[in-house]
């Protein structure tokens, strides 16, 4: 008995000591790790980074790529200068920024590489390598420069920068480091895990002054950086870059989407810049620029300006109405006992010469049948409860939510409700003569050119909608994001759009944008003023062509232009024009609109007081105005500013009876 437990015991022992044996063999023979920290004189671990993907056009035209660049590291506690000016001279760079590059490194770490210099080309690189082989603690690595095509797009594609501080703290999985670049805007931001590719690592032998002696055993360890994956857009950059010459001067935005697939076309926000400009080593330099611009070139107008959308809003009264059954298509109005006025044109005795001549009378009409569509008899309650049905049929359209757009900081706009109201004047203590407003698209109404483009394309597909999108393909297999292949429904049925489609070919034939008309293409369109309380109103126009087979649907913005078919409509015909048959016919005006400088009309933002509160002494039967949520005084903080933050609303006269008393 005692003879076998010895025997288990020395087998014990013997198996523990093999065990040891094979674990010594496995990390001095096999693991490489512990060879390459004992040879960190000798051994140096450099990581490559991959370069981000590129970014292309419907028809395959280049749009962003990556030009090869060269940063310099340091590592303080090895930097030996003898000659500090001469080492300055050879980099081009003055002693005080030497001196506070080499501050910024060591807070950073003494002993671990930092970047020094940013983004030299191969020119510079191939001028001082030889003389960098001198001054000890410093070190290339490869890099890449974001460059691109043509001078558009800036606020759409974004840019990238170096990252900060705190997204270094917050990032999910431990990726990026100091110094590294990361997509801070745009497709650049939404896409950046697709765009950033993988890390490559490689060992290099070096000798004790840290020149390069060749691959460690040739490369067996290393592993490639493989670049970020390819975007394709639907953009089109030759329309893009048309859609901006059209805007120069201006201030607003152009939206253009292709129905059928909710693919962006063009969209363009003016003034724009370069993008090129924050790609370069003088990033900060010049984002402060761009930052200190009255004109807020970096606020993405197509996606976060905010506009009350004028009579192009009566398209979707229209067809809530007619759906509801409130109207038909023959339906006709007078215009007794209305309190909006009317722009002196021919009797609107169908919804199609409603939307042609877009009338006042007849959308006010319209929007009050669809609040008192019940059989309460207290108008307070009626007024709500036929408010929030109204809300709920315009909220099919994308009003007052975000359309899911891959484009970072969408703004949702306001579509007021019961509850809305309800903070600002009591419960049942408003009614319909409070609100009318909004069957002309004034009021508190709040939409993006996005939207109104949506809308647009909406009515181009009889009904239904896809999520506005930039990428419509990712990677070599061009995989399409899910929720971009799903079908939104505005339940109306399709035969309803055909009087509101016949008053927008009407509107443009011999309406309201009838100096708009494209020779050989039936445009559908409905232009609109956006009230503006300073300074002349907005001009607004949206459309689709060609009515019977739809490409593109379109809504321009100009701030400051006047009415409709001033100035958006005439874009807007151009760049149809444009997109379809890759000409323009219209030369003068064309020329016009190029031309046409609306900057001096544009009035920029100022110092707003802050809200004097309400006057406690006010009866509580008194009713307060709602807070224009345009104004920047009654904006929460952190909330999207508009385009132009001066835009206040017009204030409308109540309507009264014959003994002067508020309806």
């Amino acid at each position: 008995m005692l003879e076998s437990r010895r025997f288990v015991i020395i087998g014990f022992f013997a198996l523990v000591g093999v065990i040891y044996l094979l674990r010594l063999f496995y990390l001095q023979v096999l693991d490489e790790s512990y060879s390459i920290e004992s040879s960190s004189n000798s051994i140096k671990r450099v990581t490559e980074i991959p370069f981000r993907g590129q970014i292309y056009d419907r028809y395959g035209k280049l749009i962003v790529y990556n030009t090869p660049v060269y940063d310099l590291l340091v590592t303080p506690a090895k930097v030996r200068m003898d000659d500090t000016l001469r080492f300055c001279k050879v980099l081009g760079i003055e002693r005080r920024d030497f001196d506070s590059l080499m501050t910024a490194a060591r807070a950073y770490s003494p002993v671990k590489p930092s970047l020094f210099l940013r983004q030299l080309s191969k020119e510079d690189f191939a001028s001082i390598q030889d003389i960098m082989v001198d001054y000890s603690g410093f070190e290339f690595a490869k890099s890449s420069l974001r460059t691109y095509t043509a001078p558009t797009l800036a606020n759409t594609l974004g840019y990238v920068s170096e990252i900060t501080k705190g997204q270094l703290e917050k990032q999910e999985e431990p990726y990026y480091r100091q110094g590294d670049y990361i997509g801070q805007s745009g497709v650049e931001k939404i896409y950046e895990n697709e765009l950033r590719g993988k890390r490559g690592t490689k060992f290099v032998m070096q000798n004790v002054n840290g020149v390069y002696k060749g691959p460690w055993k040739n490369g067996e360890l290393d592993t490639m950086a493989v670049a970020g994956e390819n975007l394709y857009t639907g953009l089109d950059l030759e329309v893009q870059q048309y859609a901006d010459s059209l805007m120069v001067n201006k201030v607003g935005s152009v939206v253009a989407i292709e129905p059928k697939t909710g693919q962006i076309i063009s969209m363009v926000s003016a003034p724009t810049y370069d993008p090129n400009i924050l790609a370069s080593r003088y990033f900060s330099k010049n984002f402060a620029a761009l930052a200190r611009n009255p004109y807020k070139p970096l606020f993405n107008r197509p996606v976060m300006a905010s506009y009350r959308p004028g009579s192009t809003f009566k398209l979707i009264q229209a067809l809530i109405g007619l759906q509801e059954g409130v109207i038909t298509p023959g339906s006709g109005f007078t215009h007794a006992n209305c309190p909006v006025g009317c722009h002196n044109h021919p009797a609107t005795s169908t919804v199609a010469l409603g939307v042609a001549h877009s009338c006042n009378p007849y959308f006010y009409n319209v929007f009050r049948r669809l609040i008192y569509k019940n059989n309460i008899k207290n108008t307070f309650k009626a007024s709500a409860v036929g408010l929030d049905a109204w809300h709920d049929d315009i909220a099919k359209f994308g009003i007052g939510q975000r359309l899911g757009i891959d484009l970072p900081s969408e703004y949702k706009g306001n579509l007021p409700n019961k509850k809305y109201y309800d903070r600002f004047y009591g419960e049942y203590r408003w009614k319909f003569s409070n609100i009318y407003s909004l069957s002309i698209g004034e009021g508190e109404l709040l939409i993006t050119p996005l939207k109104m483009a949506n809308v647009a394309a909406i009515i181009a597909n009889r009904g239904y909608y896809y999520t506005p999108h930039v990428i419509h393909g990712i990677g070599d297999k061009k995989k399409v994001k899910p929720e971009f292949l799903e079908r939104h429904e505005t339940g109306v049925e399709p035969h309803n759009f055909e009087p509101v489609i016949e008053g927008m070919i009407g509107a443009v034939e011999a309406g309201t944008a009838r100096r708009s008309r494209v020779e050989g293409i039936t445009i559908a369109g409905k232009t609109g003023t956006s009230q503006n309380k300073r300074g002349d109103d907005h001009s607004i126009f949206i459309a689709f062509a060609p009515v019977e087979d739809p490409k593109i649907a379109i809504a321009v913005f100009v701030e400051n232009a006047g009415a409709g078919g001033v100035a958006a409509a005439p874009i807007a015909s151009l760049i149809i024009e444009k997109y379809l048959t890759r000409k323009v016919t219209n030369k003068a005006l064309e020329e016009r609109m190029m031309k046409l400088d609306l900057m001096s009309k544009v009035v920029l933002p100022t110092t707003t007081k802050k809200p004097v509160a309400a006057d406690s002494t006010k009866k509580k039967t008194e009713a307060v105005k709602p807070a224009d949520p345009n104004d920047p005084a009654n904006r929460k903080a952190g909330a999207p500013h508009p385009a132009n933050p001066a835009a206040m609303r017009k204030p409308v006269a109540l309507p009264r009876d014959n003994k002067g008393k508020a309806l």
